[in-house]
């Protein structure tokens, strides 16, 4: 176990976790909503340093960032647990691993040796992923400071239910994030996720405030937050509060974990919200989990050409020249080393 960070101790053996939007209050011997968090003996713990349940080699664009650094590949790193609980997690075998089974899983892996790896096999980025990064902190932070003296970025995928202290600490080390916006209504997040919706507003705009590259994603799940009023409301939201350059992935759901009984997000639907996006005056709104589809390649929001085609996350073209700006219109195309002339991991 390493001693956790961004607590304080209250009365008697209580500690206050301030990693996340929860801040739980925890007792001696207890654990955090998390559950990868624990007081023991008045100090809090966390149980996953340096325990990665899944490292991968992925193509930037899986995560998914379609404006930073794309065509190159991200060192994927996770460990078991999460702050939320979502009825439709896609990745519930590990992120749940300890509400469910009661036990914490992983292979013994320092900060260096994630560090190296993505080094040797010449990742731009590590990316900590597939499981919620803020539970995991600590091993990330650590991981990501060794990472960033070779040059190697760091990218969060995320809930977003992170605190104010948590994006000071970890900041200067953290380049950019992909933030699932699971639905645009408090009711959801309670019901679904175990949440509340605006911690995760406010981390949004707290990570555009230090210069951190966003994009946002949003699973449409038919009959949960598939409501159009509802979906514009979010897509004013991103335009208005966070900027016009942000991108917006609309994803398709597949029935999975406890919500198996629901069907597919229709094509139409996801079509249609991708509309809504471009009406509220977003620049890059794309499909997800649609391949082949028209929604997935990078249109320059001034003359509308397609500069970078995709099927699925692999990259078919890209135009953009290396002063990230279009050949056709000469437009400055908005994101993080866009240029199609750089290199696979340039």
């Amino acid at each position: 176990m390493q001693e956790a960070r961004l607590y304080e101790r209250l009365d008697g053996d209580r500690l206050k976790c301030n990693l996340c939007a929860h801040r739980c209050t925890i007792s001696a011997g207890k654990r955090g909503v998390c559950q990868v968090r624990m007081n023991k003996d008045g100090v809090l713990y966390s149980l996953v340093y340096g325990l990665a349940i899944s490292q991968a080699i992925d193509p930037v664009e899986k995560k998914p960032l379609f404006h930073f650094y794309p065509g190159t590949t991200a060192f994927s790193v996770a460990t078991a647990g999460c702050n939320f609980h979502c009825a439709f997690c896609q990745n519930w075998q590990i992120s749940q691993m300890v509400r469910d089974e009661g036990r914490i899983a992983g292979h013994e892996a320092s900060p260096e040796h994630l560090a190296s790896a993505a080094r040797h096999y010449g990742c731009k980025s590590i990316a900590y992923t597939y499981t919620e990064p803020t539970v995991f902190f600590e091993y990330a932070y650590d991981t990501a400071v060794r990472a960033q003296k070779w040059g190697i970025k760091s990218i969060f995928v995320t809930n977003g239910y992170m605190t104010e202290e948590m994006l000071d600490a970890f900041g200067p080390h953290l380049h950019a994030a992909n933030v699932d916006l699971k639905a645009f209504n408090d009711e959801f997040y309670r019901k679904i996720c175990g949440a509340r919706l605006q911690p995760v507003l406010d981390a949004i705009k707290a990570m555009k405030k230090r210069d951190i590259w966003v994009e946002i994603t949003t699973l449409v799940v038919p009959g949960q937050n598939d409501s159009m009023d509802e979906l514009q409301h979010l897509a004013e939201f991103i335009a208005q509060e966070v900027g016009v350059e942000t991108p917006w992935h609309v994803s398709r759901f597949r029935p999975d974990y406890e919500m198996r009984d629901v069907h597919a997000t229709p094509l139409s639907t996801l079509r249609r919200v991708r509309e809504i996006g471009l009406e509220a005056g977003l620049r890059y709104v794309y499909e997800g989990n649609v391949p082949g589809s028209e929604g997935e390649s990078t249109f320059c929001y001034n003359c509308h050409n397609v500069l970078i085609r995709r099927f699925g996350f692999s990259i078919l073209e890209n135009v953009i020249l290396p002063e990230s700006t279009c050949p056709y219109c000469g437009v400055t195309i908005d994101g993080v080393g866009m240029s199609g002339k750089q290199g696979r991991n340039g």
